[in-house]
Parts: C-alpha cells; sequence; structure tokens
C-alpha cells in the first residue's frame, strides 16, 4: 500500500506534508469520532463525497488543485497482494485453524476479491458493509461471534498499532503485523500444528 502512495504522490504533485497531515487529522490517535475516514470506513460517506473532502484538504507541489473525481482508488490504483499473507492463510486452513478477515474498508468493498477471499476466509468482515470499524470492540466481537470462539482463543493480526491495541483489550491474541516472516513465527508460538503444515524453502 505504502509504494502506491508514493507513486500517486509523485504521479500527482502531492505536496506530501498536506497528504501527512490530513491523514493524521482524519485517522490519527487523536482524530475527531466522526472523521472523513471514520465515516468512510463505516458506510456513512460516499466516496464520491470523501474524495471532495480529501482532494480539498490536499495541496500540490505546483500549486494546481487536486482532481477529485476518484482520487481515492487513484491513491490505491497501484496496491499489491503479498502472496506471503495468502499463503500464510492458507496453511492456517490446512492447520485446522479457522480464518476470518475484518477490515476497515475506504469505500472500496466491492473491490475486495470475493471469491477468492471466500474461498479461504469465513467470515469476511467489511467495515462499511457493517457499519463498523476497526477499534471499536463491536467489529471484534461480530467476528468472535461468527467464529464462535472466545476473545483468549483468537488471534488477530494487524499493521496498525491502534487495531492491534482494541484486539488486546478485549483478551484477543493481538499480532503487530511488520513482515509476513514475524507474524508467521508469532503464529507458530500460539498453534503448534502451523510449523507442521507450513514448509517453506
Amino acid at each position: 500500500m505504502r509504494r502506491s502512495i508514493e507513486a500517486w504522490i509523485a504521479d500527482e504533485s502531492i505536496d506530501p506534508a498536506s497528504f501527512t497531515t490530513t491523514l493524521k487529522a482524519w485517522l490519527g490517535r487523536d482524530a475527531e469520532s466522526g472523521s472523513p475516514i471514520h465515516r468512510l470506513e463505516t458506510g456513512e460517506l460516499p466516496e464520491a463525497e470523501f474524495d471532495a473532502e480529501f482532494a480539498a484538504a490536499l495541496r500540490t507541489t505546483t500549486g494546481a488543485p487536486v482532481d477529485p473525481d476518484g482520487v481515492l482508488r487513484r491513491m490505491f490504483a497501484r496496491v499489491e497482494e503479498d502472496p506471503a499473507m495468502w499463503e500464510l492463510a492458507e496453511d492456517l486452513r490446512a492447520a485446522g485453524v479457522p480464518v476470518a478477515i475484518v477490515s476497515n474498508s475506504w469505500g472500496g468493498g466491492n473491490l475486495y476479491p470475493r471469491e477468492r477471499l471466500a474461498a479461504l476466509f469465513a467470515p469476511v468482515i467489511i467495515s462499511e458493509e457493517v457499519g463498523l470499524r476497526k477499534p471499536d470492540p463491536g467489529i471484534f466481537t461480530l467476528a468472535l461471534d461468527a467464529l464462535g470462539v472466545a476473545a483468549d482463543r483468537a488471534a488477530f493480526i494487524d499493521d496498525a498499532a491502534p487495531n492491534v491495541e482494541g484486539a488486546a483489550a478485549l483478551g484477543i491474541r493481538a499480532v503487530h503485523h511488520t513482515d509476513p516472516e514475524t507474524t508467521r513465527a508469532a503464529l507458530r508460538e500460539l498453534i503448534p500444528a502451523l510449523a507442521d503444515t507450513s514448509v517453506h524453502p
């Protein structure tokens, strides 16, 4: 995701400081409840309206306005999948571990690879479809109920520290994802069978 955003910033001459300031104000730890990103993630703010607010908050290094039409999708246009994480999900399933997806969607719920996700994950919980967003305890409870497991029998992986902390506060074993190798190692400590079914060169 980071590379896609960096490429968009370069291509459209976005002032990096204006992007960072906007993201911090709308998504940071001190962001006000109901910020445009919060409302986008819960489905309260349509993507087109978010695009208009987002573009208006940004600045360019050339002084030209940011085109609001599809700005969010342009920002994420070059996001790449991580094959190692798909492989990890497959290995968890092979070890007999049910795996769910809990995702904060930035207006792109219809862009998820639904068939591929459905083959590996159940439930698939998208924030804009359930009206809840991480780290709201409600979205974690929704996943736990669907999985039929208690919090202390579940693990949660996320690359955003507030989401990890939110899950941990409910008693879920939370793993802060930084790279596939360390995440796999952390899960091996919790799931001995994972090592037996995950032989990688």
